[in-house]
């Protein structure tokens, strides 16, 4: 089978091999155990830097089809777009004329072309993973709308499987809820039980963007202080708000309980999980959050926006702490659970449970049935 990915993820090459984000190259490399050959589209970096967040592809045989990396953010790129979409397109439906299954990437500019272009294979078996928010309810890009609309209208789009995050009403017959893991059942350990009447451990774990909210998570550390809480809050991620944060976190002298430490591997996010009262992301927009998932499989319980599928994942606030994205209401839904120890304890064996349904072996199993249809 030669099995074709479509994919905004940039990639970057050290020797013979090709690599991007891990978290996306862990989940392909479990379809890419089952194929005999991967043609891979997407934009490539000569001078890309590997990061300590990029692993490689796992497989003998890539032949990988560069495309050049376009946004529609300003006037100078939209120019820039009109040149180089033709040259994406072809080389889409180069890929695609030879391919035995196509796999989209959703949402992301390449994914809205490569949604366009399958729709000329009716007889092509395809799968789309869309990892953002499926909430037909959701304010999102007009990319993202047309990316959802194709996806879900089985006149256009034939023969696909498309996965989505979350369990929503009146969808049509090709949309199938799906998830995403990290940990293999072998992985499965007693976990620490926590006190909290020790420092209180919250973790952020995410990009130091606009869209992840740090600084709130800050503030909301910094409140918890000043009510006379002992806790102590430590960032992991890097981005364009760094700076702000780092300048917030100075001036108003928080160093002692607040340490970012920037991009780190994924064994030293493990460790962070396994020790960690609570790990904070207040997002404003999500697909499945792998990072929420992979706390509560550690017994860290999870503070998120009520946003996409997290309400389902946290049961409502079952299995973890639902808040809104201000700082008063997050320290008094905060604070509901630190004043009663037995009621954390409840949230955290309930997500325990539950998050370790969610196991690479499960994921692995489900993506098998998908690659025979």
């Amino acid at each position: 089978m030669n099995f074709l990915i479509i994919t905004h993820v940039l990639h970057a090459q050290k020797e013979a091999e090709y690599y991007a984000y891990a978290p996306y190259v862990k989940e392909m490399n479990l379809w890419l155990k089952h194929v005999d050959t991967v043609t891979i589209v997407a934009p490539f970096l000569e001078d890309k830097e590997i990061r300590p967040i990029d692993i490689s592809y796992q497989h003998a045989h890539i032949d990988f089809k560069q495309i050049p990396a376009f946004n529609l953010l300003n006037a100078k790129a939209a120019i820039k777009a009109l040149f180089v979409l033709p040259v994406i397109f072809f080389k889409i439906i180069s890929a695609m004329r030879k391919a035995d299954h196509i796999h989209l990437r959703c949402p992301g500019n390449i994914g809205l072309i490569g949604c366009v272009a399958q729709i000329f294979f009716p007889s092509k078996i395809k799968t789309a993973k869309y990892a953002g928010n499926w909430d037909p309810k959701s304010k999102q890009p007009l990319s993202y709308r047309l990316q959802k609309k194709i996806l879900s209208n089985t006149w256009l789009t034939k023969k696909m499987s498309v996965l989505v995050y979350g369990d929503w009403k009146n969808q049509t017959k090709n949309i199938k809820s799906f998830f995403t893991a990290t940990y293999k059942n072998s992985d499965k350990e007693a976990v620490m039980r926590r006190n909290l009447n020790e420092t209180i451990n919250f973790s952020f774990i995410g990009s130091l963007s606009p869209g992840k909210r740090p600084l709130l998570a800050v503030k909301v550390i910094e409140q918890l202080q000043k009510k006379g809480h002992n806790v102590r809050l430590d960032l992991y991620g890097d981005g364009i708000r760094r700076t702000e944060v780092e300048e917030y976190v100075s001036k108003n002298q928080l160093q002692t309980y607040v340490q970012l430490h920037g991009n780190v591997a994924a064994d030293k996010i493990k460790e962070v999980h396994k020790s960690a009262h609570f790990m904070m992301l207040p997002s404003k927009s999500e697909g499945w959050p792998k990072v929420v998932a992979e706390a509560m499989f550690w017994g860290s319980l999870p503070i998120v926006t009520q946003i996409s599928c997290v309400p389902y994942m946290l049961d409502n606030g079952n299995r973890g702490i639902l808040i809104e994205p201000s700082v008063a209401s997050a320290v008094i839904a905060i604070e509901n659970v630190l004043l009663s120890p037995e009621n954390y304890q409840e949230k955290v064996e309930k997500a325990i449970q539950w998050s370790r349904k969610y196991t690479l072996d499960t994921f692995e199993e489900e993506i098998i049935q998908l690659l025979k249809h």
